[in-house]
């Protein structure tokens, strides 16, 4: 079983250069319709590509300018333009499409696609690039988590369905992320950023066997499923935390506000 190691070097002000252990992530941003965390324009500035889905450019629209209150909104948002707007189009406004349109933004309609998600539909636009068709891309999501609860659920069947690929969804509070069960788990910890409470969630079904080391309350061969044990409200003790589970697990982990 192979090794798979997860960092929120995204997360920092310099993304740090790859380690020995393989290339260095190449990212790409997906906007969802809910408030910006306020660290959007990190993301923004290392990501390959930026995707609005749908009311995703109002946010960035109208959020974004107010995280840089001494400078000219216009000049903040066009400083901040969507490489891509994509979905239903029944959410943006159209002051919005029409000024990124002006700046040269794609706008993808997929209102005849009502059975997916606009992250989902996101998530499948970016794999298909060639571009970015690399085993080291990493798609962060912001928007996902918040808001309706059923948008929430859906955006966490985004994660398994697309379960190949990194996908991180991110909050002013916390990160999530799925950890496949085809892999061993090393998670490097930044604890300038994140931590120190996480979680371990079994998605999908229930897991017989999760062993974990760098947390202040381990599992070892543990069952955990829902309507029995599930590791919630764990603290991370170490700079490395590892996983090995028989089932695919959602990883979470809190987000410090400094």
């Amino acid at each position: 079983m192979g090794l798979m190691t997860h960092s929120s070097s995204f997360l920092l002000p310099t993304v740090p250069a790859a380690a020995d252990n393989g290339p260095a992530p190449t990212y790409a941003l997906v906007v969802l319709n809910q408030s910006l965390p306020r660290f959007t324009h990190l993301l923004w500035k290392h990501a390959r590509l930026r995707v609005c889905a749908d009311g995703g450019a109002n946010r960035v629209f109208d959020e974004l300018p107010q995280l840089f209150p001494d400078e000219d909104a216009s000049d903040v948002r066009k400083r901040y333009t969507p490489d891509v707007i994509k979905g239903d189009l029944d959410s943006i406004r159209s002051e919005v499409q029409e000024f990124y349109t002006g700046l040269g933004s794609k706008v993808v309609d997929e209102s005849h696609d009502q059975d997916t998600t606009d992250m989902h539909k996101c998530i499948a636009y970016i794999r298909d690039l060639p571009e970015l068709e690399t085993p080291n891309l990493c798609i962060l999501v912001v928007g996902a988590l918040g808001g309706r609860f059923d948008h929430e659920m859906g955006n966490i069947n985004a994660l398994c369905h697309f379960a190949t690929t990194r996908i991180i969804l991110l909050s002013d509070d916390c990160l999530v992320q799925l950890l496949p069960k085809t892999h061993h788990h090393e998670i490097h910890i930044h604890h300038s950023v994140e931590g120190p409470h996480c979680g371990l969630i079994p998605i999908g079904s229930p897991s017989g066997s999760t062993t974990t080391t760098g947390l202040k309350w381990n599992l070892d061969n543990t069952e955990m499923r829902f309507g029995g044990l599930v590791s919630t409200s764990n603290i991370v003790q170490e700079s490395v935390v590892t996983v090995q589970s028989d089932t695919d697990l959602l990883w979470t982990i809190s987000l410090k506000k400094a």
